[in-house]
Parts: C-alpha cells; sequence; structure tokens
C-alpha cells in the first residue's frame, strides 16, 4: 500500500483524489489527507513532477487515478490546490472518473494568473513554471483552453484574501492571497464560491479550509452564518 493510499478510520463514504499545486509535491497535501481520512474518506495524493506539460502530467496521472478508483467504489472526489484545480479540469475533460461526485478548489487559477504574465514578459516563464506555465497565463491559447474544458461537474471554489508577501501582492488585482486573486479563482458552472481569511501557501493547513472543504464534499455546499 502506497504511503499516500490510506484507508479512512470511520466507515468508507467514498474516495478523494488531492492534486497539489505548483512546484509541490503530494506530500503538501497530507495534513488534509489526514483530516479527510479521519471524516471517513479514502485519499490518494500523487506526486505528478515538478517540471513537467500538462500533457505529462496527464499521462502519468491517468492510470494511478484510473487503479485507485477501481479499488474504492462509491463517490469519487477531487480536491485540490492551485495549479491542482487546472490539473484536475484537464483530466476530467480528458478522461472522466466514472463515478465523480464533487470537486473542491483551493486557490485555482482558473482565469490564469498575472504573475505568469509578468514573468512570460520578462522571458522567466520556461526557467521558472517550465512547461506548464501556458496553461497559468490570464490569455490562453484555445487548445489550451480546449485541454482544460468547462465546469459540467459540482465545483466548490476557496478562495484567500490574506497575502503574506509585501510584494507579489501588489502585482494582482485586490484581493488575492498573494498568488492568486479571487477574481481568478470564479470560473462559469461553480456550484459555490467562499472566500477565506488565508494566504496561499498555507491554505492547504488551514482549519477553516478544511472544513469548508469536507462541507462542501458532503454536502454540495460550504457553510455561511444563519441569518436571523
Amino acid at each position: 500500500m502506497a504511503a499516500t493510499d490510506i484507508p479512512p478510520k470511520k466507515p468508507q463514504r467514498g474516495a478523494v483524489l488531492l492534486l497539489h499545486g505548483h512546484g509541490r509535491t503530494g506530500a503538501s497535501m497530507l495534513f488534509m489527507a489526514h483530516a479527510l481520512r479521519k471524516a471517513g474518506f479514502a485519499t490518494l495524493a500523487p506526486s505528478y513532477g515538478l517540471r513537467r506539460s500538462m500533457e505529462a502530467i496527464l499521462g502519468y496521472l491517468a492510470p494511478v487515478v484510473a487503479e485507485f478508483e477501481a479499488a474504492k467504489p462509491g463517490p469519487f472526489h477531487i480536491l485540490t490546490h492551485s495549479l491542482g484545480g487546472l490539473v484536475a479540469r484537464a483530466l476530467i475533460t480528458r478522461r472522466r472518473p466514472a463515478h465523480l461526485s464533487r470537486v473542491v478548489m483551493l486557490a485555482p487559477p482558473n482565469a490564469g494568473s498575472e504573475i505568469a504574465d509578468l514573468l512570460c514578459r520578462y522571458n522567466l516563464e520556461s526557467a521558472i513554471l517550465g512547461p506548464i506555465g501556458r496553461q497559468l497565463r490570464t490569455g490562453r491559447l484555445l487548445e489550451d483552453e480546449r485541454l482544460l474544458g468547462s465546469i459540467d461537474f459540482e465545483l466548490g471554489v476557496i478562495a484567500g484574501d490574506r497575502p503574506l508577501a509585501p510584494v507579489l501582492p501588489r502585482l494582482l488585482p485586490r484581493p488575492n492571497d498573494g498568488m492568486v486573486s479571487v477574481a481568478a479563482t470564479r470560473i462559469p458552472g461553480m456550484r459555490d464560491h467562499i472566500v477565506l481569511p488565508v494566504d496561499h501557501t498555507r491554505m492547504v493547513h488551514d482549519r477553516g479550509v478544511i472544513t469548508q472543504s469536507l462541507a462542501f464534499l458532503e454536502s454540495g455546499a460550504f457553510r455561511r452564518p444563519k441569518i436571523a
């Protein structure tokens, strides 16, 4: 059994595939995976490389995801961070899991990133972002938009608005989480959207984010205070 393929501690409620952000590995999602397992979900948090193209990522993930889905009957959910949201969209478009249920995206650059645009302008995109940089731009090519596909599944998006870095937030429309603007996380077809006081990097460890992620996976909506 793989280190990231760990059975839940409660009766199984389905499976959750966790997809990490740019420059990270599956280990960055393990805190979130632990919370999901405690709630009764089986999890898998694969690493899919730091400098691969989207096509290469999909080629690697396809058999891994297929094996995980086959071994875990029931609803199949996906939870992503940052770039992982775009990977999830492309994966669903290319090979939709048979029992796909709900998807939660944390700080996804659905409309692209102004920071990626800046790196491209100064010819730093390839050196810093690698081949995946073309999917991170705000002005994507039509072929890249087709690769990512549209939203025809239950999607909940969590955005942050508390950046930590003193410089990068100034390059983005406000509000933002330091790497992705709140506006860029939105996408037509999403079921729900919520903004929390968190920064981009630490979002996957924030208990408020975890609580809201579980709420959407369980009910298809985020929790909001009741208005008297």
